[in-house]
This record gives structure tokens, sequence and C-alpha cells, in this order.
């Protein structure tokens, strides 16, 4: 399995000739390396509405041979009226099976709406998720944008966990101190701190981060935008 970081919360999945893109942020992100045109796969998954995590899923899709698009219901419903014509909307808890891999949903705590400028609106877009992978007998978690809550534990004693991929920016999310805790809970064979110095807002120094980790006991592995990680299927 190889899996791509495009930067702040968007990682590319490649499995059995296939992949799947979480969280597409690329034409507003000027540290990633690669277009949203250029971009080749076949499922999008999001784990919550706000722009930063979704603002290039229709067009990737659309240009994928409309690839499906699996969220939240209420996101879901909101991606077909942007043009996706495979819209898969799901829930949490629930598991869905894209032929190359399976997406199951897990909780996340976070907010999830779409700020819309021009007539100052809210659209409410169902609750904030993340997702666990499941590939080549191995375990992939994109924890979404959170803070920190006690179900990790659970969560990482059910699924034995090979990589997280796990926000650590602040401010919108929880910070280094409480995904330290996190990681620990979700006690995962490799943690990746992403959602991180984007913008100035979220700066964070992710070396820093995982010399943390690594004096728990824990691997960490700082990926910067265009980064590829192989990871040895069982």
């Amino acid at each position: 399995m190889k899996i791509n970081y495009h930067g702040h919360a968007c990682i590319q999945i490649h499995t059995g000739g296939k992949s799947l893109v979480i969280d597409p942020f690329l034409s507003g992100n000027p540290a990633a390396k690669i277009k949203p045109e250029a971009l080749k796969v076949d499922a999008v998954l999001l784990t919550h509405a706000h722009q930063d995590h979704i603002l290039d899923a229709a067009p990737i899709a659309i240009a994928n041979n409309d690839a499906p698009v699996v969220s939240i219901v209420e996101l879901a419903a909101y991606m077909s009226w942007q043009g996706v014509k495979n819209s898969v909307g799901m829930n949490m808890g629930g598991t869905f099976d894209l032929g190359f891999a399976q997406a199951k949903m897990v909780q996340a705590f976070h907010s999830s709406g779409i700020v819309i400028e021009e007539t100052k609106q809210i659209l409410y877009a169902g609750m904030p998720a993340g997702f666990l992978v499941f590939a080549e007998g191995l375990t992939i978690l994109h924890a979404g944008d959170t803070s920190l809550f006690g179900d990790m534990k659970l969560i990482g004693d059910r699924h034995p966990i090979d990589v997280v991929f796990l926000p650590i920016g602040d401010h919108y999310t929880m910070g280094p101190d409480d995904a330290l805790q996190a990681a620990q809970w979700y006690n995962a064979k490799l943690t990746v701190p992403i959602h991180h110095s984007t913008f100035p807002g979220i700066k964070q120094d992710a070396e820093q981060f995982v010399r943390r980790l690594e004096d728990l006991g824990l691997k960490g592995k700082v990926m910067e935008p265009g980064d590829e990680l192989e990871v040895a299927g069982r």
C-alpha cells in the first residue's frame, strides 16, 4: 500500500491498482504539490463539510468518471447538488464497500456546516466523522477534525490500527498535548500529524510532536505535502 500526503488533511491511499482520496483541499492550499485536475482516484471520502476539506471534492469526482463521494448523509445530499452523480450517504458506525477497500465511519468531535457568504447562510451538513479504511489486511485511520474524546481508546482497542493521521493544529482541532493522548489511545503502529501549519492560526512544530511521541514509546513520522509512505500489507 502507498499513501500520499497532499497537505493539510488530504491523504490518498493506493491499493490494488486503485486509489481513494480523503478531504481533498488542493486548489486552496498553496503548499499542495498537485493540482485537483491531476489527481486520479476511484473514490473520494469526506470527513465533514468545512471548505478546507471539501473544496475540490466535486470537481475531482466528476473528472474521474463520476467516482463515488462517500460522506455523512446530509453532506452527501449537498454534494449531489454540486453535480456529483454518485454521492453515497452513510452514517456513524456504518461501513461502505468500495470494491477495493472498505471504509468505516467513526465519530469525531467537531462542527460541520457550509458557510454561504453571499446570502449569509449556514447549511447544516450532518455530523463530523473519521474513517477507518481496511485494505490489504491493513487498517488506516483518518481521525478527521476532532477534539480529544474518550472513545478514541475504544476505537483503538477494537481495531488494531497500522497508521493514524491525527490533527495537531490546535484552535480548530485538538493541539499537540491532546493529540499525544489521542495517539496513546489509538495505539497505532505509526502516527502521522496532520491539519497543522497550513496557515498561521494552526502553526505547530510537527517534528517536536513526533519526538514527544517517541518519548512515550510510540512511532511517529512527519510528512510534508507531496511525501509518500509505503506500508507493507499483511
